[in-house]
């Protein structure tokens, strides 16, 4: 039985070449979609989800609610390391750690230095507690304990100490910043699962004594928050999170700190899940090379590879009881041997299996090829190898159940009801609900597409609307040199500044801070105090020298700049302007604004501009020079503004790079330009619209094949009809016109439906952009139109065939 229902398959699919191939295209479209977000999603969702008792592993936050709105921290004050075991009850361990910025590390038998190694964090033994590592050598008990210690992950030892056993690595001495030393004392295998806790040295708390951070590491005061002090816990098994929320609450009241009061500032502590951390987007996680996930777009994935399966699967249910008046009499002729309706029903589904199994096959070669061409949206990690785990089999399993069941149940239903009597006198009663049911699935079809259309057009406006905004500032043209954190003094960067400004085809050069539009958080509290009241609020902080409004052309509004690079004096913009209470930039200039105690005058009123992405509104900013260079200088970055002729850029860039290693051999030279940097904060939205123009693209193409499919079934069936009108005059537009006018009914309905759900959703995205395009009527439009006028194209292409017939063969058609 089994091996004849595989053989009338097969020559059924045969015998329909045309429609068992859009339907082979329609699901493996759709497979291949959802086997490579599956991919995506199965990557993301598995970070971290290995640990020991992972689901009571909690990372202890800080939040700020400020009258300029909310703020939020990964990191803890310091002295929080101890109450977490003194204070805190039911709390099984706590471990303390800081992210340790090192500007270089050397094995002590060794001249190979290390510059700006990464991934180093001073801890204590508890770390080891909490995160279960296998240890190579050493005792996680003992590795720690005492200052001067440090365990290794296998790579970092092999990187170290290359052709050594890691039993004689344990004793050898590592030095860093070549002032600190420390013993290695463990040894430890890498984590050999997705994690997002990125560490490869392990230096014992106590060390943090040597450093010139232990202020930050090892402070007892509260009123300091560090993002780089971190602090997981391990409740025990008996406490929930609301007990342990209810403690960090009492410790926030506990510990006020008086400036955040006076600032009208509140501090609470609170958990976040280990299981939250990769999809983190506020209070940020270790690997900074890389942007963390997004679980809403992870979502929306997930919802496009059903809504293109779905796509597949309608096209499937539509020509399948299409095709039933030909599959009558096949019908007819089983039942009068005795086929029941169950025998029927499995043959279907046997035969949408089977093409099933083809679209499979087909969709996974698709695969590979789609994730070679989105090779630059994936996460680094996802790649094909993956398609040979156990999860990824059984994703394709089900996906072939799923959809053998919703795509063959229903036509094999249908067909099964035929009457044996009546199908084998060529009769076939038309079924309304059957017509009514394609054309609900036709209209859901488009209804996606057009959804797809209209939200590719709005999204891409927006991202052309961002990118060309006018942002305040100068953005073509200018470049800025990234000079080595670890020297705090400004002389090399005078030197390399006056070096620069002398090569050919320099306009311009700066000492400063960060670009205008940066990720710079650095803020201070201003008040500025009247008679009757005082008005606080926030401001951000830029250092820069006097010809930095110049190089990026900065217009001051009243007063003037800085008179010179270290005087205190500030050059406030509009909106710190209007937030003090000043609508006329030459009222503030001459006032004093309180800055942590100090009185600071203000000089001048700079034009405003977008310090961010347009996702947020512009805020108050001040400028100044370099006010702390005695200690440590803010000049970090040399911003050069290059020639008005891009084709010499080159050879100015690699002149620059030369002087840069004349003032520093030896260190990394970086130029960035900041069109780039611009760029840099739409990334999200770039992946956005190059993912809406794949599901468009696909989406589009499967609802063609589909709606081709009805076509080429209804003017065959309509073949002599067609014969006989050309016979009685009728013309080729009217011909065409008869055949396309129900299908082009559908498609406009589901325009008139896809736009006003595309208006809303797109509406509610754009509410998360201070500053947005507009809804333009064009964008739905041209959308509806493209839209109609393909479906056209494609119904034109076959009725315009069958139209061109001879009327004579037309009437002679069975």
């Amino acid at each position: 039985m089994l091996r004849n229902y595989i053989k009338i398959a097969c020559r059924n699919i045969w015998k329909n070449k045309l429609f068992s191939a859009i339907n082979i295209i329609s699901l493996a479209i759709g497979l291949s979609a959802s086997f490579v977000i599956g991919l995506m999603v199965y990557y993301e969702f598995t970070f971290d989800t290995f640990h020991e008792d992972g689901d009571r592993i909690y990372r202890v936050v800080t939040d700020f609610e400020t009258p300029q709105g909310n703020l939020k921290n990964g990191g803890v004050t310091p002295p929080m390391r101890l109450a977490a075991r003194e204070e805190l009850t039911g709390i099984e361990q706590s471990a303390y750690f800081f992210n340790w910025w090192v500007s270089e590390s050397k094995a002590a038998s060794s001249e190979h230095i290390f510059p700006d190694p990464e991934k180093i964090i001073l801890t204590e033994a508890s770390y080891f507690d909490i995160f279960q590592y296998d240890w190579i050598a050493g005792s996680k008990e003992t590795a720690l304990q005492g200052p001067n210690k440090v365990v290794l992950t296998r790579k970092r030892a092999l990187e170290y100490f290359p052709n050594t056993s890691f039993t004689a690595v344990i004793g050898q001495t590592l030095e860093y910043n070549a002032e600190i030393q420390a013993v290695v004392s463990g040894i430890v295998e890498d984590f050999d699962k997705r994690t997002d806790l990125h560490f490869d040295e392990f230096v014992s708390l106590e060390t943090a004594k040597q450093t010139d951070s232990k202020d930050q590491i090892l402070s007892d005061s509260w009123s300091m928050t560090n993002n780089a002090s971190q602090l997981y816990v391990k409740i025990s098994g008996h406490s929930t999170t609301t007990q342990i929320k209810r403690q960090l609450l009492a410790l926030s009241e506990q510990h006020v700190d008086p400036d955040m009061v006076k600032y009208n500032n509140k501090r609470t502590f609170n958990l976040q899940p280990l299981a939250d951390l990769h999809f983190d987007q506020e209070y940020g996680i270790y690997d900074y090379s890389r942007q963390e996930a997004n679980k809403n777009v992870l979502i929306s994935l997930i919802f496009i590879a059903i809504f293109l399966l779905l796509l597949g699967s309608i096209n499937f249910i539509n020509l399948n009881t299409a095709q039933a008046t030909q599959r009558a009499k096949e019908i007819g002729i089983r039942k009068t041997l005795g086929s029941s309706k169950k025998q029927l029903v499995i043959q279907f589904l046997g035969e949408t299996c089977l093409l099933t199994l083809i679209a499979a096959v087909c969709s996974v070669f698709l695969s590979i090829f789609a994730l070679k061409i989105f090779d630059d949206f994936m996460p680094e990690g996802v790649d094909a190898m993956l398609m040979a785990s156990p999860w990824f089999i059984g994703l394709v399993i089900g996906l072939i159940i799923t959809i053998t069941f919703l795509s063959g149940f229903y036509p094999g239903l249908v067909l099964s009801r035929f009457k044996p009597s009546r199908a084998l006198k060529g009769e076939f009663i038309r079924s309304e609900n059957k017509s009514s049911l394609r054309k609900v699935l036709t209209v859901s079809q488009f209804v996606i597409a057009q959804v797809f259309v209209i939200a590719t057009l709005l999204v891409s406006k927006q991202i052309y609307f961002m990118m060309h905004s006018d942002l305040g500032f100068r953005t073509d043209a200018v470049a800025y040199l990234q000079t080595p954190w670890e020297d705090p003094s400004v002389n090399k960067r005078l030197v390399l500044k006056n070096e620069i400004k002398k090569l050919p085809n320099i306009s311009n050069v700066s000492l400063g801070g960060m670009p205008p539009a940066s990720h710079n958080m650095a803020t201070r509290m201003g008040i500025y105090k009247q008679e009757n009241e005082e008005i606080i609020h926030e401001l951000q902080i830029l250092n820069a020298d006097t010809d930095y409004l110049d190089v990026y052309n900065i217009d001051i509004l009243a007063g003037r700049k800085a008179l010179n690079d270290t005087i205190e004096e500030y050059v406030i913009n509009e909106t710190g302007m209007r937030a003090f209470g000043f609508k006329d930039p030459e009222d503030i200039v001459g006032e004093y604004i309180e800055l942590n105690t100090n009185k600071q005058l203000i000089v001048g009123v700079m034009k405003d501009f977008n310090q961010r992405s347009l996702k947020t509104e512009v805020i108050p900013l001040m400028l100044t020079g370099d006010t702390s260079r005695e200690r440590r200088t803010n000049f970090r970055n040399i911003h050069v503004l290059l020639g008005d002729s891009p084709e010499s850029w080159s050879q100015i860039l690699a002149q620059v790079e030369q002087v840069y290693k004349d003032v520093y051999p030896g260190e990394t030279f970086k130029m960035t330009f900041i069109d780039e940097t611009i760029a840099d904060f739409y990334e999200q939205e770039q992946r956005i619209a190059s993912l809406l123009n794949w599901a468009t693209g696909l989406s589009v193409i499967i609802s063609c094949l589909g709606l081709l499919g009805l076509v080429i079934h209804t003017t065959e069936r309509r073949t002599k009809e067609i014969g006989i009108r050309k016979v009685l005059g009728a013309s080729l537009v009217q011909l065409n016109l008869l055949l396309c006018t129900d299908f082009l009914k559908l498609v406009i309905i589901a325009y008139v439906i896809a736009a006003p759900l595309a208006w809303w959703g797109l509406h509610d995205w754009l509410q998360d952009y201070a500053y947005k395009t507009d809804m333009s009527w064009w964008v739905f439009a041209l959308s509806g139109f493209a839209m109609v006028l393909l479906a056209i194209v494609i119904m034109s292409f076959k009725t315009l065939r069958t139209a061109l017939k001879n009327p004579v063969k037309s009437l002679r058609t069975d």
